[in-house]
């Protein structure tokens, strides 16, 4: 005996609930009360006979059914919503969904998607961010940016960019290292979610990082952060991270000394026949873009 279809009234209240990981966001969102947020989510839970949130004083979390119930909830939602704007819809935007890597997000879309707006003023981008494995694959996403290897991310892929290892500090910082060994002087900051970081760069500098003392953060563009405070020297990942750079007010520590990167970032989806317009848009865009920067 199948499941009856729950109420996409509920489906819908969940949906927000889980993006905005609150039940009182999401009544502003939906314009109720959190109460009836409340409700609607508790009769879903009750419908499929599990719990999908995990409550707590002033935000809500998906349990593991939860999160795995979510992009198919994300995706029904799209698909209605679509088919229901083409057809008698006025309006003429399109959504369109990106999730990216942060340092790409912030560095390269934030700058560039003016231009792409501009060129294509009827689609409306959703773009989050993620920094590890888990994290891509959580809610729906049209394209999707990654680091590394694409194939465990999506079946199809295109490369965008490779990457450039330089250390970047305060220029008060930065005007006293002379030499790379000097770098050893100061506090080294690390990503952890990079598997090219200090040890790599110091060898291919041909440098033995005895002593090294370091700093760790889970974003090149929070490890900036930290440089811009005096932590430490971090390391660039241009060209991502070159507006990271800028607005910490960092500088190279040794100009003209980098190493290349052992990765790159891919723009990864299931399918490229069965791209949405907006999203066959939005990869020429970005496919061209990166081929310049």
């Amino acid at each position: 005996m199948s499941l009856p279809i729950p109420s996409l009234n509920w489906l819908r209240v969940f949906e927000a609930a889980a993006r905005c990981e609150s039940f009182a966001r999401a009544a502003t969102e939906l314009n109720m009360s959190a109460a009836a947020v409340s409700q609607q989510v508790r009769a879903l839970e009750d419908r499929v006979g599990a719990p999908l949130f995990i409550r707590h004083a002033h935000a809500v979390t998906l349990t593991d059914v939860g999160r795995a119930y979510l992009p198919g909830v994300q995706q029904a939602l799209l698909t209605l919503r679509n088919a229901t704007e083409g057809l008698f819809g006025k309006a003429r935007e399109q959504q369109l969904y990106v999730q990216a890597v942060l340092v790409f997000a912030h560095g390269i879309l934030t700058r560039h998607f003016a231009a792409f707006s501009e060129a294509h003023p009827d689609i409306a981008l959703m773009l989050t961010t993620s920094q590890d494995e888990v994290d891509y694959g959580r809610g729906y996403a049209d394209l999707r940016v990654v680091f590394g290897s694409p194939s465990a991310h999506g079946a199809e892929s295109d490369f965008l960019l490779g990457e450039r290892l330089y250390p970047v500090a305060r220029p008060g910082i930065a005007a006293g290292i002379a030499a790379p060994r000097d770098l050893l002087c100061h506090r080294l900051i690390e990503v952890s979610t990079h598997r090219a970081g200090w040890a790599y760069v110091f060898e291919a500098l041909g440098i033995l990082p005895a002593g090294a003392r370091h700093a760790f953060a889970d974003s090149t563009v929070v490890a900036m952060a930290m440089a811009a405070e005096g932590v430490g020297v971090a390391l660039a990942r241009a060209p991502a991270s070159d507006k990271a750079m800028a607005e910490a007010g960092l500088v190279p520590c040794l100009p003209g000394v980098e190493v290349a990167g052992q990765g790159g970032y891919h723009l990864v989806y299931p399918d490229r026949g069965a791209l949405r317009p907006p999203a066959r848009a939005f990869r020429s865009w970005l496919i061209e873009l990166c081929r310049g920067l």
